[in-house]
């Protein structure tokens, strides 16, 4: 029975299973991307290479999303111009989500940068092997560190959690 099996696999990973949902039509997709107001986000979560953030069976978004848009739709199909991508991942989400200090590239601001090769950037994660990087990626900068370097990661660690307007943190515990 469907039922019955699946309910073996969820025991089977102690109830970590997950699920991937297919939603949106490749054209809706599209048409998202070129409406001037849409910024471009990310629903998965953050992720190690290893260790115990590592998750093998993760969406291949995780790994992949952002030169998807770069290299398939910006360099391959011409959906958008390179800018356009640019500013809706990066100052158009910061812009949205009031996050101060973030998103451009100007004196006094965190410098998160990712150097890449417009000509070579491609996403290579599959539903199959969902962490496969992608190439073309030089350099990973967060707070204005080097965290990736041609391949590998550095060992540094500078990113910090962001809290919006609304946070409040947990009032202490007496």
């Amino acid at each position: 029975m469907a039922v019955d099996t699946l309910l073996d696999f969820i025991l089977a990973d102690s109830a970590q299973t997950d699920a991937i949902y297919f939603m949106a039509s490749e054209d809706d997709l599209r048409t998202g991307l070129q409406q001037p107001w849409t910024s471009i986000g990310l629903d998965s979560g953050a992720m190690a290479l290893d260790g115990p953030t590592y998750e093998p069976h993760t969406h291949p978004r995780a790994f992949g999303s952002m030169p998807r848009l770069l290299g398939h739709y910006v360099r391959d199909e011409h959906l958008l111009p390179l800018e356009t991508a640019i500013r809706k991942i990066t100052s158009l989400p910061a812009q949205r989500e009031h996050l101060a200090d973030r998103g451009l590239l100007q004196p006094g601001y965190f410098a998160d940068i990712t150097v890449f090769d417009a000509a070579e950037i491609a996403d290579h994660a599959t539903y199959a092997k969902p962490d496969e990087l992608s190439t073309g990626v030089d350099f990973v900068l967060v707070n204005g560190q080097v965290e990736y370097e041609h391949g590998k990661l550095t060992g540094v660690t500078a990113g910090r959690v962001l809290r919006g307007r609304g946070y409040q943190p947990a009032a202490a515990s007496k």
